[in-house]
């Protein structure tokens, strides 16, 4: 028999509803549970394709080429496993469902309604899911008109299953009011009254809080939230998210949830290992989105889960400004650059700027998508004297287009899930230092963009590892340039696909750790 976890928040948005599931799945897997996820998002998109990074955070690419939400790459470097677009539901993919399936006659001329049509649908594919224990996190909070549908599907749906089956769990936050000196639980109190309304009762409350709760507020909350005080959970902030995992750990959630979903758990196999300790280099990201620090959250968490302090976002426009003494300033502070992926003109020359600066003075330097893309073009202008060279998203009349649209993507009208996406096979080429890193000849990585190197048009900007010159040496290919690097250069390679995605906990990804090992050497 599947059992559910279902988790919903409450109060406000952002608590970390994500990463408590991601670490509540961790610690079941860890007691030796199949565990399988599933992140609800109540919004009308079908994916998160076209989000702005500015306001959603990062989009997450899985291996079969889906646009996520970013909190299933939370799900993916917790758990050590590959999502896919089965682990995310959203309302414009349950909608698009219902109106196709209308259309086509399924419906056998009924009247098509929210109850049960739409709630059909989403409970159909919440029990699709094949865990032994099904986590599943819905998204916003509760009270948006969006979560409505969702949170009566998983009502229904729990009415339906034995006691046994469902477990639901509150996320909210509790503020401290520096005024009064009182941790206020009543938006608490209210947030659970909002999900009593949909037929909801919640058999375990998780209190969010800048700093540890007192037990009188906790009380307050059992008594108010209607379930035992024990079973009221309090997670305040802690430096590495990833030792969440052993919070609820120390606090038996593992066997509180055992027993209320009466399923066997071992112990004697919990093993979960995760950075501790951080090397206190410092790394900057070379950023145009800045709205929201989700914004670059999978490559912050790959250098992070490398063994290194969290990298500094640095505005690429205030490069674009700054003399270039100024800016070799700026950057001599910093012990490496990254210059990760994104779209649009903006900031675009601050970050050919620090490339420039990351070549000339021999700093560490991984450009990963877009950054790769970069890399070309400052060498064209810089080193090959092609100074009005660019890409053509940014001047399509460039006089030198190093950088185009790949061939299949100009016939593409949609923007939404169109671009080339998911896990390519790619052959790393031999004497480069990609070669070293990886030590083998074919690797699958996950990509996402439109554009490419233009090597058919501008073949004297490259060479291959065994050939002469100062070039850029293409170090992976597949039928596109994967990546180039600089031969005579500490670290200095770039990247078409995102190895950012691949990283789990206890498994950062290699271009990450040969990054912070090449930065170490040469602090020696």
């Amino acid at each position: 028999m599947k059992k559910y976890i279902v988790v919903t928040g409450g109060v406000l948005s952002g608590v970390g509803k994500g990463i408590f599931s991601a670490s509540l799945a961790r610690l079941l897997k860890e007691c030796g549970i199949r565990v399988n996820v599933l992140k609800i998002d109540p919004y009308l998109n079908v994916d998160a394709g076209t989000m702005n990074p500015n306001q959603h955070g990062e989009v997450f690419v899985t291996e079969d080429g889906y646009e996520a939400d970013l909190d299933l790459g939370h799900y993916e470097r917790f758990l050590g496993e590959n999502m896919s677009r089965k682990n995310n539901i959203t309302a414009g993919q349950i909608y698009s469902a219902i109106v196709e399936k209308e259309r086509e006659g399924g419906y056998l001329g009924s009247t098509v309604q929210i109850v049960p049509h739409v709630t059909g649908e989403i409970r159909k594919r919440i029990e699709s899911l094949e865990g032994e224990v099904n986590v599943i996190e819905i998204g916003g909070t509760v009270g948006d008109i969006e979560s409505e549908v969702f949170l009566e599907s998983v009502r229904e749906l729990a009415l339906e299953k034995p006691l046994e089956d469902f477990l639901f769990i509150h996320v909210t936050y509790v503020p401290y009011l520096k005024a009064s000196n009182e941790f206020k639980t009543k938006p608490t109190q209210q947030s659970v009254q909002l999900l009593r309304r949909s037929g909801i009762n919640p058999d375990m409350i998780v209190i969010r809080s800048e700093n540890p709760v007192n037990a009188d507020s906790l009380k307050k909350v059992a008594l108010f939230g209607g379930v035992p005080l024990n079973m009221v959970i309090n997670l305040p902030d802690v430096p590495n998210v990833y030792s969440i995992v052993e919070i609820l750990k120390n606090y038996e959630l593992h066997k509180k949830i055992a027993d209320r979903l009466r399923i066997n758990i071992n112990e004697s196999t919990f093993s979960w290992n995760y950075p501790k300790t951080f090397k206190p280099f410092k790394i900057a990201l070379i950023a145009k989105y800045l709205g929201t620090d989700d914004a670059y959250k999978s490559i912050i968490e790959s250098v992070f889960l490398s063994g290194c302090s969290k990298p500094v976002t640095v505005d690429s426009q205030s490069l674009e400004e700054m003399s270039w003494q100024h800016l070799c300033a700026t950057l001599s502070e910093y012990d490496g650059l990254i210059i990760p992926g994104g779209f649009g003109k903006r900031g675009i020359e601050g970050k050919i700027r620090a490339i420039q600066f990351a070549r000339m003075y021999k700093k560490p330097l991984l450009g990963i998508c877009l950054g790769m893309q970069l890399m070309v073009i400052e060498f064209a202008r810089n080193v090959m004297g092609y100074k009005e060279a660019n890409s053509t998203e940014f001047d399509p009349d460039t006089p030198y287009p190093v950088i185009t649209m790949m061939e299949e993507q100009k016939k593409v009208l949609q923007l939404g899930g169109t671009m080339r996406l998911g896990a390519q096979l790619m052959e790393i080429l031999e004497n480069t230092k990609l070669w070293q890193i990886y030590g083998i000849a074919k690797v699958s990585e996950r990509h996402r963009h439109r554009y490419e190197v233009n090597y058919d048009q501008f073949p004297e900007l490259f060479k291959f590892p065994d050939e002469k010159g100062e070039k850029l040496t293409i170090s992976a290919k597949s039928n596109f340039v994967e990546a180039i690097e600089l031969q005579d250069h500490p670290y200095f390679i770039g990247i078409q696909f995102h190895p950012e995605l691949k990283t789990k906990v206890g498994k950062p990804h290699p271009l990450f750790t040969e990054f912070i090992k090449t930065i170490e050497d040469l602090s020696k």
